[in-house]
């Protein structure tokens, strides 16, 4: 009887202010690397998915499930991110998923008997917020909600605050008793794949991005023919 072999699966978060790869074959992490970026996700992604793979001697057809985060965060950072998904995911042959950023950052955090709130840098004056209770199952829904609305997420409870914008979440809640803050708990390729192992039936087939509000984009106003303002 032939042995059955363990999926292998490449990972990567560009959602965030860092860009990181991870490939594991089932349990076992292969390879991992990581780069904190604000900008030139796109730039930064392909070689470093280059590098990790051959540290690992696989070749794209080893490949069978390809996972990335698909938001919320930098909106370059998640088009990025998904353009290559499909792309390897294609030439591959390999299953696409998507996974949230706050579910890559819930994920390979142990359970401590309290609800966590996750946080993330929403690169305006708000910031992403999602809870979770006590067992890392999701509360409510994500949005982007100001800093000094954070009490009404979290009540009277203890809670732990985890994320890429957990100083700022912490500075708005003051001196409010019950607070732990999660240290080195920003998204990443690594919380990708913690995600897909604790919960298979979390993650989005086909990987679809996940946007609390419209892109900073302008758009050019309409002109006349004379090229006067319409």
């Amino acid at each position: 009887m032939s042995e059955v072999r363990a999926p292998v699966v490449l990972a990567f978060d560009t959602a965030g202010s860092a860009c990181s790869v991870a490939i594991a074959r089932g349990h076992d992490l292969l390879a991992h690397e990581r780069r904190d970026m604000r900008h030139g996700h796109a730039e930064a992604l392909l070689p470093m998915i280059d590098r990790v793979m051959t540290a690992t001697g696989l070749s794209p057809t080893d490949i069978d499930t390809v996972a990335v985060t698909v938001g919320p965060g930098g909106f370059t950072g998640i088009r990025a991110g998904l353009a290559a998904a499909h792309g390897l995911a294609l030439a591959a042959g390999a299953e696409l998923v998507g996974v949230s950023s706050f579910t890559a950052v819930a994920a390979p955090i142990p359970e401590s008997g309290i609800s966590l709130l996750v946080v993330l840098d929403s690169r305006r004056d708000d910031l992403y917020v999602q809870l979770f209770d006590a067992t890392h199952a999701p509360v409510a829904g994500p949005e982007a909600t100001p800093p000094d609305r954070f009490a009404r997420w979290i009540g009277d409870g203890a809670v732990a605050v985890a994320g890429d914008a957990v100083e700022a979440a912490v500075a708005a809640l003051g001196n409010r008793p019950g607070v732990r803050l999660v240290a080195r708990s920003e998204p990443d390729a690594l919380g990708v794949l913690a995600a897909l192992r604790r919960w298979p039936g979390w993650v989005d087939p086909g990987a679809h991005p996940l946007y609390l509000r419209p892109p900073d984009v302008s758009f050019p106003k309409a002109r006349r023919s004379d090229g006067r303002p319409a």
